[in-house]
């Protein structure tokens, strides 16, 4: 997270095509939003293969994956301006890119952190999140489409200015959030205190010190918040067993596993 800039709400807004995405995201860079507090999300494939865990920057940049999906041209420059670039196979949209906080909160959904699972799609993982469920719905749609989400974490006394900047951009069916989106920790995580309340409230005791483990080993050697984070929620998988209520809970027959 960036220093001396304090994001208070979340700005998200339907765009047509990579020239408007590509348009407005330097422009909110240009009026002080960190790359680290913007977003895009776009179904741009060729290929609906599922795709399992992520692929590095590096690797989109480069453009192309083994399972023959292509990229468009914004996936080759945008995107390598944003953080956390991942992709993933989202139920009734298919495989998409997402780049930001954004590919944290659809990580935390695949891997049962958020609604029980991505099984109820992109519309659950955002209603869940804090939108309206119609809302919510009506992107899920746009992005099946093969439109694009653009998001930006931006602070509250200045929510109007961005508001303004994305509809100029040609920004659709804007929504204003009052929270941003979720982090699994600050950087490294010290203690269970610095985990978010989404990872949180899914972890028993047990499982958030293994949680905290793996995050912090693999964190020390790439310095890549979404490694880390898939990393430890592959662990919780192995190890821990989901409850009915959505809890990560160790059971004997896994227990020999840890």
């Amino acid at each position: 997270m960036s220093n001396n800039y304090q994001a208070e709400k979340t700005i998200t807004a339907i765009f047509q095509n990579e020239k408007q995405v590509d348009t407005v995201i330097n422009r909110l860079l240009d009026r002080d939003v960190p790359q680290d507090h913007l977003s895009v999300m776009g179904r741009d494939f060729q290929s609906q293969t599922r795709i399992s865990g992520f692929v590095t920057k590096k690797d989109v940049i480069l453009g192309g994956l083994r399972s023959g999906a292509i990229f468009g041209s914004l996936f080759g420059s945008i995107l390598s301006l944003l953080t956390g670039v991942g992709v993933l196979f989202i139920p009734f949209v298919g495989s998409v890119v997402a780049a930001g906080p954004l590919s944290s909160l659809l990580l935390g959904a695949a891997t049962g952190a958020i609604a029980g699972g991505a099984g109820g799609g992109l519309a659950s993982v955002l209603s869940t999140w804090g939108m309206p469920e119609d809302k919510a719905t009506l992107y899920e749609t746009r992005l099946k489409a093969g439109e694009f989400i653009v998001m930006a974490e931006v602070p509250d006394n200045r929510s109007g200015e961005y508001i303004l900047l994305m509809e100029s951009a040609g920004g659709q069916e804007i929504h204003v959030t009052d929270a941003t989106l979720p982090h699994p920790c600050p950087g490294r995580c010290e203690s269970p205190e610095d985990l978010a309340i989404e990872v949180k409230a899914h972890l028993s005791e047990d499982a958030q010190k293994t949680f905290i483990e793996r995050y912090n080993a693999v964190f020390d050697e790439t310095n890549d918040e979404m490694k880390a984070e898939q990393a430890a929620w592959e662990t919780i998988k192995e190890v821990y067993t989901e409850d009915e209520n959505g809890v990560w809970t160790k059971e004997e027959k896994k227990a020999a596993l840890v």
